[in-house]
């Protein structure tokens, strides 16, 4: 039996679930598509916003070596009220946001000239 069908024949996700052999979310996420009920991405702001082009003046000025201990002080003085731990670098050895705004930043005005 398919799902919608069987949440039409007996009217709760629980019970459909239990017809297909399936997870209660699954028949949910399944009726809710077929309603046209489609999901909205969230709009994700970082708190870092705030004091993005403070970071990236600091870090180019550091060549990237300043230490979020060190930055922390420094942001929270210009409003920034998150913690240090959004100031780290990626986990995995990657570059974080910040940095990749300042390289960002940098090879944009390298180009103007």
């Amino acid at each position: 039996m398919e799902i919608v069908n069987a949440y039409a024949l007996v009217g709760s996700y629980r019970g459909a679930a239990a017809l297909c052999g399936t997870n209660h979310k699954t028949v949910e996420r399944l009726v809710s598509r077929r309603d046209g009920a489609e999901r909205q991405p969230r709009d994700m702001v970082r708190n870092t916003a705030v004091v993005e082009g403070l970071i990236a003046d600091r870090v180019r000025a550091s060549d990237g070596r300043i230490s979020a201990k060190r930055l922390l002080p420094i942001v929270e003085g210009a409003g920034y009220t998150g913690s240090a731990r959004n100031l780290r670098p990626r986990g995995g050895g990657g570059e974080s946001d910040v940095e990749a705004a300042a390289a960002h930043v940098s090879s944009v005005g390298a180009g103007a000239g």
